[in-house]
């Protein structure tokens, strides 16, 4: 028993818990980034694209083949290469079929593969799909000729390509994004054409420079066009793989009746695409309705499947160049895209610049070409033993003959064949046994021989045979100078390379230049003083002084706050929760006396359904005020209103002990005395000066001993003459002839 008890002992493995812990999320990590998140450098496809389109390839779905459901595409690469659910798989075949995000798509989508202005594509029940040409053609061909190596899935029930024999430099032609742990990718696409110059550039001259390719690929060619404005900085980005490439859409200018100008927005930045069309249409709402332009009258988007058409049409003898540089300014018509060349080379992810990419493509086209055109010599000689033999065969075809018609089975032909054994065969002729005996066929001459059928001794059946054998040797002679030769197979892969441009290239899209940095001069909002109202609601707005004045009765009637304020400045708003809100009064709607307003919740910070506002004023009035500050645990302090002028838009405007909150915020005018009233009905009276004056962050002081389950309900600031009543359980308390107190005492009890 003792025995088994120190054997069950010896299997325990004693480890720190954080060595553990480290080599599980590293395990993790390289698992995401290796066979999730980054794309592989030789073909430039994440594991999920691969596995769809080579799923693709298996199914037959080519591209002059009909339609076939996305669902049973989804469905069988996720049941046989990817078990990581269908949206990711869906999503992939998606965006794999959008022209507006992949500079050559690889999936021929029919039905709704979503749009441009981020439209979801439909159901995977609903849409269909199939291989475009240049996939079929540039990246899934050869692959039953041993080009690359081929994995068990992940139940090793399938076999499937570890990576596609991709012929074009895909990860610079569609480019790449992903995110994995710790790390992201994001390669800007580039135009086919150029890339593949760029490549055969290289394969000329392996010693070229980054800058030397960059005179075939200028830069990037987005899908949606634009123009690139930042063309000195893109040596600096394709050297080192990292950097952000500037980009703006393209605005045309149309004349209209009237004398108006629209300008039109026909091409816009590759970051633009999807949900940020919708927000770059917001933006503008915004700038017109914050009167930061006023020039704007119209905008419409009329973008269509042929092509982005956004209209903005302008009041007459605006400035347009300065609308348009207000566009690329405050809205996303600029936009930067960061470019992280991050890729899988060699099982490591690793950031590499332009040519290093190109590099990998061109080693990967060698070892593709090497393995293709080894598996193809190899057929090729097995051909020409078999074709060498049969001709053998028809010079000696009547010996043959009597070889098979004398052997009791086709072991002893075989036998004779291979080593001119003829113990076991009846010949007519001496002579004919004789030349059996010298027969030495291969084991596959042999076999050829005796599966060859009659009708191959007619006589253009032989002279077939024998173009058919002159055809293989001209074949092995090409296929060894291939491997043998590197500048053949340079100018193999060239050749190669040359006819997918002439098919699939296209012109550049996206313009390349150096732009001057886009200046836009804001007019100045012309300062004035306008009236502030809010009602009980908190809906608030501004209206213009003469307004209010005619309507005074009303307003005052209507509305809870009111005050004067600048149209330029801040409104702050005091709570419970000891926070300040500043509100730009520029935010709020300007109108007439009947408009509703907006919510402040809407334009600010402040939360009314967890939040209470206790005090609002104007923030250059607070500059010269002192504010008092009483929460319900009794602390107190005085704060001198310039600490509330910051730029941020919350800030807190004191510190709360653990389960108090703020009671009062209230400027001090010409009040004197101050009175602290609690639940159980005690009252302290004292002098405001014995409050002391504190930083907005600090806590105060305690203005009142209370018991433990008592606490301040209300705060009164008294003013001389002016006599004031509080209420405690239906009985009136005059404040004004209550005893004056110390501060920090326990106040006195009111007697019912």
């Amino acid at each position: 028993m003792a025995k088994a008890t120190a054997a069950k002992e010896e299997q325990i493995i004693r480890t720190e818990f954080s060595e553990v812990m480290e080599k599980s999320y590293i395990d993790y990590a390289m698992s995401v980034i290796i066979a999730r998140a980054l794309p592989d450098v030789r073909d430039g496809l994440k594991p999920v694209q691969r596995r769809t389109l080579y799923d693709m390839h298996e199914l037959g779905i080519k591209y002059d083949k009909p339609y076939r459901k996305s669902a049973r595409i989804v469905g069988d690469t996720m049941g046989k290469y990817h078990p990581h659910g269908d949206s990711s798989i869906y999503d992939s075949l998606v965006v794999m079929s959008q022209d507006f995000k992949k500079g050559l798509p690889l999936v021929d989508g029919h039905g709704n593969f979503g749009s441009i202005e981020g439209d979801g594509a439909a159901a995977m029940r609903y849409t269909e799909a199939r291989l475009e040409k240049v996939t079929q053609l540039a990246y899934l061909a050869d692959l039953d000729k041993d080009v690359v190596d081929f994995i068990p899935n992940f139940d090793e029930t399938e076999k499937e390509p570890e990576v596609l024999p991709v012929r074009i430099p895909n990860l610079l032609i569609n480019g790449a994004e992903g995110i994995a742990v710790g790390m992201a990718t994001s390669i800007p696409p580039h135009n086919v054409s150029e890339v593949i110059d760029a490549v055969e550039a290289y394969m000329k001259n392996p010693k070229i420079t980054t800058e030397e390719l960059m005179q075939y690929v200028p830069g990037p060619d987005f899908p949606t066009g634009g123009i690139v404005t930042n063309k000195d900085e893109l040596l600096q980005i394709y050297e080192t793989g990292v950097g952000k490439i500037k980009v703006r859409g393209k605005v045309e200018v149309e004349n209209s009746k009237g004398g108006k100008v629209k300008l039109v927005i026909t091409e816009i930045p590759y970051p633009m695409i999807g949900a940020n069309i919708g927000k770059f249409l917001m933006d503008i709402y915004s700038l017109v309705e914050t009167k930061k332009t006023n020039d704007i009258v119209d905008i419409s988007n009329q973008s269509s499947k042929d092509g982005i058409r956004i209209v903005i049409e302008l009041r007459k003898d605006a400035d347009v160049e300065n609308i348009k540089n207000m566009l690329y300014k405050k809205t996303r018509l600029e936009d930067t895209f960061g470019v992280n060349m991050l890729a899988v080379a060699e099982q490591r992810p690793e950031i590499m610049g332009i040519k290093e990419i190109i590099r990998h493509h061109v080693n990967f086209q060698h070892e593709i070409a090497t393995r293709k055109y080894r598996t193809l010599l190899a057929k090729e000689l097995d051909k020409k033993e078999i074709q060498e033999g049969l001709i053998r065969a028809c010079d000696v075809i009547d010996v043959i003959i009597e070889v098979l018609r004398g052997s009791k089975n086709i072991n002893d032909a075989r036998t004779c064949l291979t080593t001119g054994k003829t113990d076991n065969i009846t010949f007519k002729t001496r002579l004919h046994k004789g030349m059996a005996e010298k027969f030495r066929f291969t084991e596959r001459q042999a076999n050829a021989i005796l599966e060859m059928r009659l009708y191959k001794l007619i006589g253009l059946e032989l002279e077939a045979l024998m173009k058919d054998h002159d055809h293989t040797l001209k074949n092995i002679e090409t296929y060894k100078k291939l491997l043998t030769d590197e500048k053949a197979m340079d100018k193999s892969i060239i050749n190669e390379l040359e006819g997918f441009k002439k098919e699939f290239g296209r012109p550049r899209r996206t313009l390349i230049e150096n732009s001057e940095e886009v200046v836009f001069e804001e007019k100045k909002q012309e300062e004035m003083e306008v009236m502030f109202l809010m009602d009980r609601f908190g809906y608030a707005k501004t209206i213009d002084l003469q307004t209010y004045e005619r309507n005074k009765e009303a307003a005052d009637a209507e509305y809870k706050y009111r005050f004067k304020c600048m149209n330029t400045g801040k409104v702050c708003i005091f709570t419970d929760k000891g926070q300040m809100h500043s509100i730009k009064v520029l935010d709020l709607p300007a109108g007439k006396l009947r408009d509703k307003g907006t919510p402040v919740d809407n334009i600010s910070n402040y939360d009314s359904k967890t939040e209470q506002m206790l005090y609002i004023d104007d923030m250059q009035a607070l500059t010269g005020k002192t504010m008092i500050f009483a929460t319900a645990k009794s602390m107190l302090k005085q704060v001198s209103g310039s600490e509330f002028d910051v730029a941020k838009r919350t800030v807190a405007a004191t510190n709360l002990m653990e389960n108090d909150k703020l009671l009062l915020v209230e400027a001090v005018n010409d009040q004197k005395n101050i009175v602290l009233q609690t639940a159980d009905g005690l009252f302290l009276k004292f002098t405001i000066e014995e409050i002391p004056e504190k930083k907005k962050g600090a806590v105060g002081v305690r203005g009142m001993k209370l018991a433990e389950q008592d606490h301040v309900t209300d705060i009164y600031l008294l003013q001389n003459g002016v006599e004031q009543l509080a209420e405690y359980r239906s009985k009136k308390i005059e404040l004004n002839k209550l005893k004056l107190g110390k501060r920090d005492s326990k106040g006195v009890k009111v007697r019912i």
